[in-house]
């Protein structure tokens, strides 16, 4: 009988004809160290592995929206494992209404590593393991390394590493986020953000995500077909966990392992500047710019794919 651990993991559901991803993909669900169930995925290359790409989504991402990286990646022999953070995706949400983004604590993500880590393991899937995060992945899968995760070199797009808002805004949201649990109100939509999934209020043409028309509408199509991936603005809770989850960041040391981080030059999600000192303070890493890039670089027009990909390709096999 499955009990969703690691060592047991139980079947999930996977939309393959959504993902668009390579044949063979499977997703199980664990329980993770403090009894939530999350959702992790996975696809193998056909043939021989040159390892493992741990792929941790962004805020109000799932599994599926990886399958055309996880396509491109296992024809270049990489096995890919991703994860549905908790509170999205099919994993369990934390709230009564399962369209707010929400986190107790953001360390708490790292919980959800732990569980799909020892499930990689118990798949066996090969060695040497890579990262690559974005946006939010980005900040939880730096903790991650900076903590020594088993990986050997590690990728960044788009990282949340700071959050962007005008100055003027940044006080404001700050003391909201500081006053709004004290008085029971930190579980509510995090005020200019929406409770509908933001592809499906937003027009291609003023989309912050990708300048691919193709990817953009795959995204609106996957969330028609799949509305239980479907998730809104976060709380003010977690604006306020990931503020203080960036300033901790920053605070700390880069880890030595090798880094390319990519930054869209049209990016207006994330906090730029973060980026760029957080890559000036590491050593053994490089920042690449992406020209008319927006926030998901991953999923943009093909030559930027292409590009893109490449560069990762080597990151991985330079280091093998």
């Amino acid at each position: 009988m499955h009990d969703g651990s690691p060592m047991d993991p139980a079947p999930a559901p996977y939309f393959a004809e959504i993902a668009e991803g390579p044949d063979g993909g499977a997703a199980h669900w664990l329980i993770t160290s403090d009894g939530l169930r999350i959702r992790v995925g996975h696809w193998r290359p056909e043939g021989r592995s040159r390892g493992t790409i741990f792929l941790f989504p962004g805020r109000t991402e799932y599994i599926e929206k990886y399958g055309p990286a996880a396509k491109e990646f296992t024809a270049r022999g990489y096995a890919v494992l991703t994860i549905d953070w908790r509170g999205q995706g099919l994993a369990d949400r934390l709230l009564d209404d399962r369209r707010l983004g929400h986190v107790g604590r953001f360390i708490d993500y790292q919980k959800d590593i732990a569980a799909a880590v020892e499930l990689a393991a118990v798949l066996d899937l090969p060695q040497p393991w890579h990262l690559l995060a974005h946006s939010m992945g980005g900040a939880i899968g730096l903790r991650w390394v900076m903590a020594g995760a088993p990986v050997e070199t590690c990728a960044f797009t788009g990282p949340m590493w700071g959050i962007h808002m005008s100055p003027w805004l940044r006080p404001v949201a700050q003391v909201v986020s500081a006053l709004a649990p004290r008085l029971g109100q930190g579980n509510r939509l995090l005020p200019t953000t929406s409770i509908d999934p933001y592809v499906h209020g937003t027009e291609f043409e003023d989309n912050l995500l990708t300048g691919d028309p193709v990817m953009f509408a795959m995204m609106q199509t996957q969330l028609t077909a799949q509305p239980g991936l479907n998730l809104g603005g976060p709380s003010i809770d977690w604006l306020g966990e990931s503020m203080r989850e960036c300033r901790l960041l920053a605070a700390r040391p880069s880890p030595g392992i090798p880094c390319v981080t990519f930054l869209g030059s049209d990016e207006d999600i994330v906090d730029t500047p973060a980026i760029h000192d957080r890559m000036a303070r590491w050593d053994n890493g490089e920042l690449i710019m992406v020209p008319k890039g927006r926030h998901e670089v991953l999923m943009e027009t093909p030559d930027i794919r292409a590009r893109v990909f490449d560069r990762l390709e080597t990151l991985f096999t330079e280091r093998r």
